[in-house]
């Protein structure tokens, strides 16, 4: 008995631990229980994070569909405002496309007129981009306000710049009063003194030059001073361009001369520059009698005499500080701008250009309207400035003066001629006729004369 119960208990043993070291199917034992709690959370959390995006694309179609007005498709309030303001955003920016390439094309040739209606429709179509923008910002689409440039920011470098030229026109305008000052102080320190005094005609003159309040003879004789000065310059360097080119001096002063009508074709090579001027200033004060140098129809100084001399006088005042090339590169198609070119055209022609300066640019930018910024158009253009000047002031003159010029042959007169060539003693010798005129002359209501300057020759030359 008692060995049959031993044994018993040895089988019961036995199973339970089978139990415990082997698991039947489907159970799980006490040690694993853990992992399977994981597993589960893992689920668990996967299930969640689908319900949470399937419910996030729920809401957002529900938010679609309310934007575009529910099932139905219609589109909503907001939406239609939007495309409207982008429509018109979109007409603006095109409008001011076309406005600006205006603005340009009214640039060159130079257009006041056109220039104005095209800034005008720039400054609107810009105006309307601002309007348009605040009301995109009201509505509450896009972007903050921080992140949009305002309009000011747009016209800003434009106001600077506009800031900037009148800084420099003040800048200018101090300079010019400095130098009247200077020379009034000038002119008072000198007339104390007794020697080396310039005639009274000179001393009213340089005093009003300072500030001239009225055109006055000794005034015009100061600025046709200026044109000699001027035609000289130019005269120097056209013929050192002729050196340069290697063109025959002498064949260009007989062609110049003979061309002209007025000379003999035997000259000393020295005075050739003589003949030179001589052929720009023919060039130059061709039509000086004319009170546009018949660059236009006008009858103004007939039907409104007085008007048309306060007119010039006008003109005189304000023109004679500026350099010309600054007034014609604001300018350019004004009317001494017109006299410019096509006094340019007469004197350097095509073949002449060609050859000095190799090419024809020059000629085909003053035909095109505009003015070249080169060394030579330049120092063409102070000549230009101080006949035009000088044409302003004798029509400015009551009466205006009277220009002559010596024709060939004449005997030459001291009292109405002034030789180029100079002679030891200072006169002129007698027989000698002229070969040629340099410079007109001019004679004056107060009954003063500005010599014409004209290059001598002995009458045995065949004159």
């Amino acid at each position: 008995m008692v060995n049959k119960v031993t044994h018993i208990s040895d089988l019961i043993h036995r199973v339970a631990s089978s139990c415990l070291t082997h698991h039947l199917p489907g159970v799980h034992g006490l040690e694993s229980g853990n992992d399977v709690d994981g597993e589960i959370e893992e689920e668990e959390d996967a299930v969640e994070k689908e319900e949470e995006e399937v419910e996030g694309e729920e809401n957002e179609l529900k938010i679609w569909e309310e934007e575009k007005g529910g099932p139905t498709g219609g589109v909503s309030e907001r939406v239609r405002k939007m495309e409207s303001v982008m429509g018109e955003v979109f007409d603006s920016v095109s409008a001011v496309k076309r406005a600006y390439v205006c603005l340009q094309d009214a640039h060159r040739p130079w257009d006041m007129d056109k220039m104005r209606v095209a800034d005008a429709a720039v400054v609107a179509e810009l105006r309307r981009l601002g309007k348009l923008r605040d009301r995109f910002r009201k509505n509450g689409f896009g972007a903050s306000a921080a992140a949009v440039a305002p309009l000011r920011e747009v016209v800003a470098p434009y106001e600077a710049a506009l800031e900037d030229l009148k800084k420099d026109l003040k800048a200018k305008e101090a300079e010019v009063e400095s130098l009247q000052e200077k020379l009034r102080s000038t002119t008072l320190r000198g007339s104390g003194r007794k020697s080396r005094l310039p005639s009274s005609k000179k001393v009213a003159c340089t005093s009003i030059l300072g500030a001239p309040g009225m055109p006055t003879p000794e005034l015009f004789e100061t600025y046709m001073e200026q044109v000699k000065s001027a035609s000289k310059s130019f005269t120097g360097h056209l013929l050192s361009l002729m050196r340069s080119a290697h063109w025959d001096i002498a064949a260009a002063v007989r062609s110049i001369i003979e061309g002209g009508g007025d000379g003999a074709t035997d000259h000393n090579p020295r005075h050739a520059k003589h003949a030179v001027e001589s052929y720009v200033n023919r060039k130059v004060f061709h039509g000086f009698e004319n009170e546009t140098f018949y660059i236009e129809g006008s009858l103004t100084s007939l039907l409104r005499p007085a008007d048309f001399r306060r007119d010039c006088f006008s003109q005189f005042k304000d023109m004679r500080g500026m350099e010309p090339a600054e007034l014609l590169g604001v300018l350019p198609t004004c009317q001494f701008g017109r006299f410019a070119a096509k006094k340019y055209l007469a004197v350097v022609h095509a073949k002449m250009e060609e050859s000095l300066l190799g090419g024809v640019e020059q000629r085909r930018q003053v035909m095109g309207g505009t003015h070249p910024r080169t060394g030579f158009y330049g120092e063409f253009l102070r000549l230009a400035k101080a006949v035009w000047l000088l044409h302003l002031l004798a029509f400015a003159l009551v009466p205006a003066p009277s220009h002559f010029e010596a024709s060939k042959g004449a005997d030459f007169q001291p009292a109405y001629m002034e030789s180029v060539v100079r002679f030891a003693g200072g006169r002129v010798p007698p027989g000698l006729v002229v070969g040629f005129s340099v410079s007109p002359g001019f004679k004056l209501a107060n009954g003063s004369v500005i010599r014409a300057r004209v290059y001598v020759v002995p009458r045995a030359h065949g004159l």
